[in-house]
């Protein structure tokens, strides 16, 4: 299972994070990689390749990666993406665009609930300050490399939650 990607793209490199509902097998995984490898390889933006990277992580995860410092990223590249990703969820039965998902690790284990479980989570104590969550709204590359993987503590979760203001009061 991949946790990380290497790749030589500048910190300012757009990144879209698509979260599965669900944890793919092995097997599944193993396809959507080559796929994700696949879609990157042909992306293109006005007819020019899109120097890019992609990748699933943790089994659940996608993330798509673009230096936009080489050719712009908008429009019709950007449809292409999100039809690939709709037909990735279609194909493996999940919804990679429920954006109240919350992931969080427990052990070693990512684990995903919606909002009204993650406020019993944590009220229960199972989320603690330093239970690492995903941070799936991040644009840039350098933020998806130090604020992806952040303590509860340090999320904007904790910041809305503090606010006293109820996940569901604001959908």
């Amino acid at each position: 299972m991949k946790t990380s990607i290497e790749n030589s793209l500048p910190p300012c490199s757009k990144v879209w994070i698509y979260q599965s509902t669900r944890r793919f097998t092995q097997g599944e995984a193993e396809t959507i990689r080559e796929k994700v490898k696949q879609f990157v390889a042909q992306w293109n933006s006005h007819k020019v390749g899109v120097a890019g990277d992609g990748e699933l992580l943790f089994d659940r995860f996608i993330v798509l990666m673009a230096d936009e410092l080489q050719v712009g990223v908008g429009g019709c590249s950007i449809d292409s993406s999100v039809h690939f990703i709709k037909s990735l969820g279609n194909e493996y039965r999940t919804n990679f665009f429920d954006r109240w998902l919350i992931a969080y690790k427990k052990d070693d284990t990512v684990l995903a609930c919606n909002r009204e479980e993650f406020e019993k989570l944590i009220e229960a104590g199972e989320i603690a300050d330093d239970t690492i969550v995903f941070n799936t709204l991040l644009n840039t590359k350098k933020d998806f490399d130090g604020k992806w993987e952040v303590p509860y503590s340090e999320s904007w979760l904790k910041n809305l939650r503090s606010s006293h203001v109820s996940f569901s009061s604001i959908l």
